[in-house]
């Protein structure tokens, strides 16, 4: 844990992993829907799509 309480990421031992939220389909929020490592030459990242846990999908830009 770093000053924040934010987890160290396990990956890299470099960068904290950072909370990301959403909003569901019916425009609830969804707190803590993925983590991503802060040190963008890692690239760690692990979600909730639809009660599945994927680590580590490619991060890009949404266009939605």
């Amino acid at each position: 844990m770093n000053d924040h309480g934010f987890p160290r990421c396990l990956k890299c031992e470099t960068g904290i992993l950072l909370p990301l939220s959403d909003y569901g389909r019916d425009g609830a929020p969804i707190r803590y829907k993925a983590w991503v490592c802060s040190n963008p030459e890692c690239g760690f990242n692990i979600r909730i799509d639809n009660g599945e846990v994927t680590l580590g999908r490619t991060i890009g830009q949404s266009y939605k």
